[in-house]
């Protein structure tokens, strides 16, 4: 093996090493992993795959921040999730043979590790902790995608968005938000017009100050928490 060529699997097997799918793996077989990966760069705003795709294809997130979301047929966006270091996409591609109905883009400078999925599917018949742990991924989003839709059909659009308003405060008084509003909007199934209305319902109520386009102070915590509440 050459030095530029050991160079790369061990970059790959770095990347590979945050995934959890892939915890239980040993180095070596890490390393097997490792050969069967390409690592590709992407600036903010770029387009990483779009819906239909049909190569297969695993996608983990090395560093930065990617958004998944769906055009209906009228094309309005819907955001479907945003992906972290660590995360993956494009795993149903490789477990039947439907194209992509998503697409991502990258909301900062990210390093993606690409995975060849035939290959990798011949890994996980040969390790069967990297399909129990796929599945384990899938059942856990399929759950959280459960949960949105009660929330969207139970409960009122202030109590989805203090809720998430909470959530992204991680306990901090000012934080600020993470995606644009429109994104925020569609991730909790309201319109972008909705919610600025609400938000500035919220700071009329004293509950939050606004600040610049993103930015949010928290000056009524106990309020806001009520209001998650409140049906």
């Amino acid at each position: 093996m050459n030095t530029c060529t050991h160079c790369q699997n061990e970059q790959n097997t770095n990347c590979i090493q945050i995934v959890p799918i892939f915890s239980g793996l040993t180095q070596e077989e890490m390393l097997e992993i490792a050969h069967i990966t390409t690592e590709q760069k992407y600036v903010k705003g770029e387009t990483i795959y779009l819906a239909g795709k049909t190569e297969k294809r695993l996608y983990v997130l090395h560093s930065g921040r990617v958004k998944i979301s769906r055009l209906s047929s009228t094309g309005k966006s819907q955001l479907i999730r945003v992906l972290g270091p660590g995360e993956f996409m494009g795993e149903l591609t490789i477990l039947n043979d439907a194209p992509l109905s998503d697409y991502a883009e990258a909301l900062e400078a990210c390093t993606m590790c690409m995975i060849e999925g035939l290959a990798l599917k011949e890994l996980m018949q040969k390790y069967p902790s990297i399909a129990l742990k796929v599945m384990e991924e899938l059942s856990a989003r399929l759950e959280k995608a459960e949960s949105l839709i009660e929330d969207i059909n139970l409960h009122s659009a202030e109590r989805r968005l203090a809720g998430e308003l909470l959530t992204l405060s991680d306990g901090k008084s000012e934080f600020t938000l993470p995606l644009t509003k429109g994104d925020l909007a569609s991730q909790i199934g309201m319109t972008q017009e909705t919610l600025s209305r609400k938000l500035s319902i919220f700071q009329e109520q004293g509950f939050i100050q606004l600040r610049g386009q993103r930015t949010i102070i928290i000056t009524n915590r106990k309020g806001l928490t009520e209001q998650a509440r409140i049906e």
